[in-house]
C-alpha cells in the first residue's frame, strides 16, 4: 500500500469497502482456556486446527466442481464466497509447510486452480490473475444471484465482480508466483514453473517503470488502466519471486529484475528511524505516512540483511498493541487479552468516534492484527537475535489463544467449521489508515501466516 485509497485494486481492500447495507454486526465471543505456544513443527494441536480451517475453507462448496480455491473469510464477514488470490497463495505455502500427503495434495490442487484462472480469464490471455474470485453461489445484498462456483459453465474463472475485485496487483501476482515456484520445487512439475514465469513476465511488461525511484508499479485496475503508485511491499515480494525464477530457470535476466526491485526497496529505508517507508504515489516522492507493519517484516524475510533488521525492532516497539475488554471499542470478551502489532502507524491514531467505513463499527486503536503479528513472530525467529525467540513465542501464544477463543460459531458455505479452528484477522475492529479495516472474522491469510510462523517457514527466501 502507498497511502492512497484504492478500493478495487489492493489485495488489502477487503472488509469495509463495499460491504453495503445488511452486513452483519459482529461480536467476538469465546470461552475456555488458551493453550501455550508449542514448537513441534506441523504437529501441535493448534497447528492441526489451523490446517483444518484451511481445509474446510477450501471444501466449502463440494457441489460446484473439483477445481476450487479457498474462501478467504468466514461467511459472517459479508464477502460471501470471495477467494483472494493472495490468501490462496499463502494457503498453498502453509499446506506445503505441514509436509503431509494431504497438505501436498491440497497445495497442488490450489496451484492447479490458479493455473486454471490464469489460462481461463474471461477477458485476457496474458498470464494475469485477478485480485479475487467467487468460489460458490450466493445472493448479493441487492438481491442479485451469483449462481456459479469457481469455474463457470463456459470454463472461465469466476472473477469477483460484485465487490470490484477485478484488477491485477503486482503483489498478488508475486505471491501467486512464489506459491507456484514452491510447488515447482516440491513436485518437479513443469506446469507450475511455467505459470510462475508467465506471472513474472506479466509483471515485467506491466509494472516496470523508469521513474526516478524505479522499481515496479502497482499493477492495473479492472479497466486495465495502469495504476500510478509503487509499493515497497510489492517490490519486496518481487525480490523473492525474481530470485526464485533466476534459480529455477537459469535465466540471468531475472537477476537484473530482482536487482531493480531490491534497489527500490532499499530507497525506502529511513536510517534515522530504522524502518522502511510504504512507497511512492508518483515515482518521485517518498510517501512518509502511514508506515505499515509488513514493510518492516517482509523486507527482513526477503533480504535477510543485518543492515536492515532494525526494522523488526521498530515494528515491535512502535506498532505494539495490547487489546482487552476495557479498551475503547474493543470486542474482546471480558477476562481475555491479546498482544501483538497493529497494521500501521495510522492505526494507533484512528478516530475512535467515527466508523471505519459505512455500515462498519468504530475502531479500537489497540486491536491486534494477527496476520501482522505472525509476520513479526516469523521474522524474529528468522533473525534469531538475543531475545527474539522468546518474543516470537509470546506472539504465537497470543495468536493461538485467538484461534481458541475468538470467532466462535462462524461458518464457510453455511457449514460449521471444525471447533476452535482458524485465526481471526483482528482481535477487535481496527482501522488500517489505508481506507479499510480488519475485523474478528476467521481468515485464511491470517491462519496461513500463523502456520508459517509456527513451523519457521520463511516464504520470502529466494
Amino acid at each position: 500500500m502507498t497511502g492512497r485509497q484504492t478500493p478495487a485494486f489492493s489485495r488489502r481492500t477487503l472488509i469495509g469497502a463495499g460491504l453495503g447495507a445488511g452486513a452483519a454486526v459482529f461480536t467476538a465471543v469465546g470461552s475456555g482456556t488458551a493453550h501455550a505456544a508449542g514448537d513441534s513443527g506441523g504437529g501441535s494441536s493448534a497447528q492441526r486446527r489451523g490446517h483444518a480451517f484451511l481445509a474446510a475453507a477450501m471444501d466449502g462448496y463440494p457441489d460446484h466442481g473439483s477445481i476450487r480455491l479457498t474462501q478467504s473469510y468466514t461467511d459472517q464477514a459479508g464477502l460471501f464466497s470471495t477467494a483472494f488470490t493472495y490468501d490462496n497463495a499463502l494457503a498453498i505455502l502453509a499446506h506445503l509447510a505441514v509436509r503431509t500427503a494431504d497438505g501436498r495434495a491440497r497445495a497442488v490442487a490450489l496451484g492447479d486452480a490458479l493455473l486454471h484462472a490464469q489460462a481461463h480469464d474471461p477477458a485476457y490471455d496474458d498470464g494475469r490473475l485477478r485480485q479475487a474470485y467467487n468460489v460458490g453461489p450466493y445472493t448479493f445484498f441487492d438481491g442479485t444471484r451469483q449462481p456459479d462456483g469457481f469455474v463457470r459453465a463456459d470454463g472461465t474463472a469466476n472473477v469477483g465482480t460484485q465487490f470490484g475485485f477485478t484488477g491485477t496487483a503486482v503483489g498478488d501476482m508475486a505471491w501467486a508466483g512464489i506459491a507456484l515456484s514452491a510447488l515447482a520445487r516440491r513436485t518437479g512439475a513443469r506446469r507450475f514453473l511455467a505459470g510462475a514465469v508467465r506471472i513474472g513476465t506479466w509483471i515485467e511488461r506491466n509494472g516496470r517503470t523508469d521513474e526516478p525511484l524505479g522499481g515496479y508499479k502497482f499493477g492495473v485496475d479492472g479497466a486495465n488502466e495502469k495504476l500510478p503508485f509503487t509499493s515497497t511491499e510489492h517490490n519486496t515480494d518481487l525480490v523473492c519471486l525474481f530470485g526464485r525464477l533466476a534459480r529455477l530457470t537459469g535465466d540471468r535476466v531475472w537477476l537484473e529484475r530482482r536487482a531493480r526491485a531490491e534497489a527500490f526497496v532499499k530507497k525506502m529505508w529511513e536510517p534515522a528511524g530504522g524502518f522502511f517507508y510504504t512507497g511512492t504515489n508518483d515515482g518521485i516522492t517518498v510517501n512518509k505516512s502511514p508506515i505499515p507493519e509488513d514493510t518492516q517484516t517482509w523486507t527482513h524475510l526477503a533480504l535477510g540483511s543485518r543492515k536492515y533488521s532494525r526494522s523488526l525492532d521498530w515494528a515491535a516497539a512502535e506498532l505494539a498493541v495490547l487489546d482487552h475488554a476495557d479498551r475503547r471499542n474493543s470486542t474482546v470478551p471480558a477476562g481475555q487479552s491479546y498482544e501483538g502489532v497493529t497494521f500501521s502507524s495510522a492505526s494507533l491514531l484512528a478516530n475512535e468516534d467515527a466508523p471505519i467505513a459505512e455500515f462498519q463499527p468504530k475502531p479500537d486503536r489497540n486491536g491486534v492484527w494477527f496476520e501482522g503479528t505472525a509476520h513479526l513472530a516469523l521474522a524474529l525467529r528468522d533473525r534469531h537475535a538475543p531475545g527474539d525467540e522468546a518474543r516470537a513465542r509470546r506472539l504465537i501464544a497470543s495468536i493461538e489463544q485467538a484461534q481458541d477463543l475468538l470467532g466462535a460459531g462462524q461458518t464457510v458455505g453455511d457449514k460449521a467449521l471444525p471447533e476452535r479452528s482458524g485465526v481471526v484477522s483482528a482481535s477487535s475492529p481496527l482501522n488500517t489508515g489505508f481506507g479499510f479495516g480488519y475485523y474478528p472474522y476467521r481468515h485464511a491469510g491470517a491462519t496461513a501466516w500463523y502456520l508459517l510462523a509456527a513451523t519457521r517457514t520463511n516464504p520470502l527466501r529466494a
